[in-house]
């Protein structure tokens, strides 16, 4: 059990392929994880234990471009009161109203905050900021987007610094290398990127292997996890978390 006392907030994932809760190894679309048919009965399962939020991937929307699970957003924002960021192909302001429209709270944003920044922006105009909710996907140190399918040469540090600048105030980090393996998250990026940038609000994702992950995630002053396999691989029980919740 952790001893720090500063707020850290568990958010499971539900990544999402053809209406199914699925899991990916690194990002890799070949490398896919059936864990449930039923999304809806697996977001009861996490509130049933206590769970407040929840971060959907629509991740044939991430591929494609264009949001294609909506339905399974609406159907567990309709069936629970989890608080839920969705993201995965929203492309426009259309989509992000259509996302909220549906139940989402958050609008998670990767590749067009990384690669139409002026259209992010406008963004930003018209909605409140704490609407967003972007993901900072690495890959050595620079950001992937599109599914993690798309490597820019965009360096992690320069983009948190014009979130920082738009007075953003929460992101949600991966270390692409380390997702799906559960062999442990990348906490010594996020120790160095949390100190750098105080002024945001680190989520790790990616790598938690065992409740230590998620102390040592709390003590490197990251606000929340996000996680997953370890979750659907039973490394980490939904009572382990209650001392979390």
């Amino acid at each position: 059990m952790t001893t720090n006392s500063k707020p850290f907030q568990i958010i499971p994932a539900i990544d999402l392929i053809n209406g199914k809760a699925v899991r990916l190894s690194q990002g890799d679309f070949s490398k896919e994880t059936i864990y449930s048919e039923n999304p809806v009965e697996l977001a009861h399962k996490f509130e049933d234990a206590g769970i407040k939020r929840l971060h959907l991937v629509d991740l044939d929307g991430a591929r494609t471009g264009k949001i294609t699970n909506l339905k399974v957003l609406n159907d567990i924002s309709r069936a629970t009161g989890l608080v839920i960021d969705f993201g995965g192909g929203v492309k426009s302001e259309h989509d992000v109203d259509d996302v909220l429209n549906a139940g989402a709270t958050y609008v998670a944003v990767g590749s067009v905050a990384v690669k139409q920044p002026e259209l992010f922006a406008g963004w930003l105009l018209k909605f409140p900021r704490d609407t967003f909710f972007p993901g900072a996907d690495v890959r050595k140190g620079m950001l992937a987007i599109s599914g993690w399918v798309e490597q820019t040469t965009v360096p992690i540090r320069d983009f948190l610094k014009t979130l920082a600048a738009q007075g953003i105030t929460r992101y949600f980090c991966t270390d692409i290398s380390k997702d799906g393996l559960l062999q442990g998250p990348a906490t010594e990026l996020y120790k160095s990127l949390s100190t750098e940038f105080p002024t945001l609000e680190l989520i790790a994702s990616g790598g938690v292997s065992d409740i230590s992950d998620l102390d040592e995630l709390k003590d490197s002053g990251c606000s929340g996890a996000i996680i997953g396999k370890a979750l659907y691989e039973n490394k980490i029980s939904l009572d382990q978390l209650k001392s979390f919740i």
